[in-house]
């Protein structure tokens, strides 16, 4: 069993009473890196929050965030994050979707899910069956598209904004202010080969009788 969080209580028994409480609703239920992950059917999800905020005592639900894996048949999951202050515990609830099948709104349990839903919407696209308010929130009036869609494409779309030539807000199509970049994600001390702004100052001779440096494996012995 991982050790849990330092900061809230120990999973232990959490597993298997979750599994007990959400019987046939629930696909599976893991333990790693601290965490507790439930995987649950789409369908049984509003039955299952519920279960787990009144029987189980996960009081809060604190995001509803999206992940995207285009390569899966069901690209999309759903992931709420729900918090116990009685037991100062967390943990995580799954449901996977596609670009069609909505997933109910668990409006009704947490009215601040409206929000979130309309999020996870906004950025990928998953639909949320009796969500009363299924608007975009992030993006500006007239998008298309899902930004944070793996497929998405970076450039092409227009852009909302406020021309002072024109004093009017305008659209026009999106300008890259400088180009991709490449990153190689070395640390500056050991990367490439390449010269540091300052390095210069290394090379200056030392004035006579100036202590010698010591070198790194010196240091460590």
């Amino acid at each position: 069993m991982s050790a849990p969080h330092p900061r809230y209580a120990s999973n232990e028994g959490v597993v298997e009473a979750a599994t007990k409480a959400l019987g046939k609703a629930l696909i599976s239920a893991t333990e790693k890196v601290g965490e507790i992950r439930l995987d649950v059917k789409r369908e049984g999800i509003v039955d299952a929050l519920r279960i787990l905020r009144d029987e189980l005592a996960y009081q809060q639900l604190m995001e509803i965030a999206g992940v995207d894996y285009p390569d899966r048949p069901e690209r999309f999951e759903v992931v709420y994050c729900l918090l116990s202050l009685t037991k100062n515990h967390r943990l995580r609830v799954h449901v996977s979707t596609d670009e069609v099948k909505p997933v109910p709104s668990v409006t009704g349990l947490w009215p601040v899910a409206g929000w979130l839903e309309r999020e996870v919407y906004d950025m990928y696209g998953v639909l949320f069956e009796g969500n009363p308010d299924l608007r975009r929130i992030l993006t500006d009036y007239g998008f298309q598209g899902h930004p944070q869609r793996k497929d998405f494409p970076l450039t092409g779309f227009v852009e909302l904004r406020y021309s002072e030539e024109e004093k009017r807000v305008v659209y026009q199509p999106v300008k890259l202010a400088q180009d991709f970049r490449n990153f190689d994600f070395m640390s500056p001390w050991e990367g490439a080969e390449y010269i540091l702004p300052g390095d210069e100052k290394a090379k200056v001779p030392e004035a006579p009788g100036a202590p010698t440096p010591l070198k790194a494996d010196e240091v460590k012995k």
